[in-house]
């Protein structure tokens, strides 16, 4: 397969990136600054794009088998002041549509596009057993990630076929959240967010690869699907687990009022 993956230096991409190059398939890898990464990532092609247009790179997807949008700037670098907030909604929704232009553009479309999107769809939830029915939340992620998903809707009109991945958090010590969760236990000062009651929807980078794989193989999967362990913990229950496996205590919450300041 040739495979076109944006977003594809950050952790879930590069993930991606190696477990397709190691089954033999093609990618393309488009990035803002492909040449910081030349060195890192050797196993595919990097191609520069400004991550909202689609004039230098939709010749690649004419004949392309997978596109798999990844793109969005973080929402975990720094507060969200109005402008984090601008970009983190620009970065997604830009790339999303510059994937449908290319394809618009294109003879011969992809036969799948995955679409990133995240459980934030739904809003806070509490205790609420959620699956893909469930109506889109009211506050900023969530209506982000309907944005997000929006961005490439329209491709199902073009005959193409499309899975939105509602991508809980991805734990891996190569980056994300985890190893800042590991962090204050490795300091002997881990413990609870806040009241710690909050829920963690997780999936572990190896589960998230493989569900990736089986959308883009699947020829009947599409529609939105939650990628989560099937029992999320809350934020105390996945602390004393944390704790546990490292032999640390779970003891010294962390004030909702700090959080806040981040």
């Amino acid at each position: 397969m040739r495979v076109i993956i944006t977003g594809g230096t950050g952790l879930i991409g590069r993930a991606l990136t190696n477990s397709l190059a190691n089954d033999g398939h093609e990618l393309i890898i488009l990035s803002r600054q492909p040449d910081r990464y030349k060195g890192q990532i050797t196993n595919a092609n990097l191609v520069a794009w400004d991550g909202k247009t689609a004039v230098s790179w939709q010749h690649l997807a004419d004949g392309a088998d997978a596109i798999v949008n990844l793109a969005g700037a973080s929402i975990a670098s720094g507060r969200w002041t109005p402008t984090r907030k601008q970009l983190i909604r620009q970065s997604r929704v830009q790339a999303g549509q510059a994937i449908t232009q290319a394809i618009t553009a294109a003879t011969q479309k992809p036969r799948v596009v995955i679409q990133a999107s995240a459980v934030g769809y739904y809003g806070p939830c509490g205790h609420e057993t959620i699956t893909e029915d469930s109506p889109v939340g009211h506050d900023f992620l969530a209506n982000v990630c309907q944005e997000w998903e929006e961005s490439t809707a329209v491709l199902e009109t073009m005959g193409v076929r499309r899975a939105i991945i509602r991508t809980g958090i991805v734990l891996s010590l190569a980056g994300g959240a985890l190893p800042r969760l590991v962090l204050p236990y490795r300091l002997f000062i881990g413990g609870p967010l806040g009241n710690g009651r909050q829920y963690m929807p997780w999936i572990h980078i190896a589960d998230e690869i493989r569900a990736i794989r089986f959308l883009i193989e699947q020829e009947n999967a599409s529609g939105p699907f939650n990628l989560t362990a099937p029992v999320p913990l809350t934020n105390r229950e996945f602390g004393q687990v944390l704790g546990k496996v490292m032999k640390r205590p779970s003891l010294l919450p962390v004030p909702a009022f700090a959080l806040r300041l981040l």
